[in-house]
């Protein structure tokens, strides 16, 4: 029987584990999949040996407060391992916390394949040596990032993006829009604050006070706000206005992405979500002052969208630190509301990003390129 350790440290690595665990069960029905994850990963049949929830924080000086934690669930990971020697350890991005485990188990024999490879060509391009010395073979889920890994003899497999497949409503918009009483006639502008407590507590307030200039420029605007799972209450405090229409939606963004016309987002992985909707947006990013300053200082692009990356240049606007203000927020949604020239060009690339991210079942792919190397190690 084929054993498998996992470790994915965030909502979006989570959504990946599960795919990618359905598609392993389908292979090989009897394997064991145990590790670090979410809900989605237990849903599809992995088992927790740890959850997630907590660790994940956006910035360097944000993350010193997970440490302790962070510590422990690492060392369990790795004495859980020992134990059950798996033939193969799958990791999910979450470099900061995965780059510590891939050369513990490493150490201890153990293959590693890392699947949504970290960011080399964003920044800190060095992990690249690190990789090179622990990790049996890279899973990209960009076609550009192949090369980086073949150019320095490391195993690779562009595998394309599991979101091709996962980025599905589970509803019509018709339906959505009933079940919330909001009117299908009048626009629609979906909010994505962020899947972090600390995303929430810099961007929901920004936006909560954007609204109101919106709703001024476009006539009847509705909004949704899509909020991401295990996430408190109170963080969401900021959007309980008065004079706008304005819902809550739990775990179904891409539903309210199917239902919206332009969509104000948090940068990370909801970019490409909204993309794959074809959707225009701006994107916000906020961190702390000292978070922001030593990010600078590693950063090798100039940009931080994933969707303006993966299309090589500025397709969506981009409101970094001190430029993300309520008024930005407002102006560049109106813009996008009002604007039909900008508006389709933007959809236009977008469409380009979509076409980069590869065709379905890139979840499948990444599970055959893992029983692979499952398959290598037992001989």
């Amino acid at each position: 029987m084929t054993r498998i350790l996992l470790s994915c440290g965030e909502a979006s690595g989570d959504l990946y584990a599960g795919a990618l665990v359905e598609a392993l069960r389908r292979r090989e029905p009897s394997i064991e999949v145990f590790g670090l994850g979410g809900d989605r990963f237990a849903a599809a049949g992995g088992e927790l040996v740890a959850d997630f929830h907590g660790l994940a924080v956006t910035g360097l000086t944000e993350a010193l407060s997970v440490i302790p934690r962070s510590l422990r669930t690492l060392t369990n990971l790795v004495l859980t391992a020992k134990q059950r020697q798996p033939q193969v350890a799958v990791l999910i991005d979450f470099p900061d916390f995965n780059f510590r485990l891939m050369s513990r188990l490493h150490r201890h024999g153990i293959p590693v394949v890392y699947y949504i490879s970290p960011q080399l060509w964003a920044w800190r391009a060095g992990r690249i040596r690190h990789m090179k010395r622990a990790v049996d073979r890279v899973l990209p889920i960009f076609p550009f990032e192949e090369a980086i890994y073949r150019e320095q003899g490391i195993d690779v497999r562009f595998v394309g993006h599991p979101l091709v497949d996962l980025a599905t409503p589970h509803g019509t918009r018709a339906e959505l829009l009933d079940k919330l009483r909001l009117d299908p006639a009048k626009p629609i502008i979906g909010l994505l604050p962020g899947s972090r407590a600390n995303e929430l507590e810099r961007l929901a307030p920004v936006i909560a006070q954007s609204l109101p200039a919106i709703a001024a420029s476009v006539p009847g605007v509705q909004f949704i706000v899509a909020r991401a799972p295990n996430l408190n209450d109170a963080l969401f405090e900021p959007f309980g206005l008065t004079g706008i229409t304005l819902r809550i939606v739990d775990g179904q963004t891409d539903d309210v992405l199917q239902a919206s016309d332009a969509v104000i987002t948090a940068s990370g992985t909801a970019t490409v979500q909204t993309a794959l909707h074809g959707k225009p947006m701006v994107v916000l990013y906020k961190l702390s002052p000292l978070t922001y300053r030593l990010g600078r200082q590693m950063a090798l692009v100039d940009m931080y969208a994933m969707v303006n990356l993966i299309a090589g240049r500025r397709v969506v606007v981009e409101l970094i630190q001190d430029a993300c203000t309520p008024d930005a927020v407002a102006v560049e949604t109106t813009r996008i509301m009002n604007d039909t020239a900008y508006r389709t060009q933007m959809v236009d690339a977008l469409d380009d990003v979509r076409r980069k991210l590869g065709g379905p079942g890139a979840s499948d792919r990444a599970a055959a390129a893992i029983l692979e190397v499952a398959t290598r190690a037992n001989r």
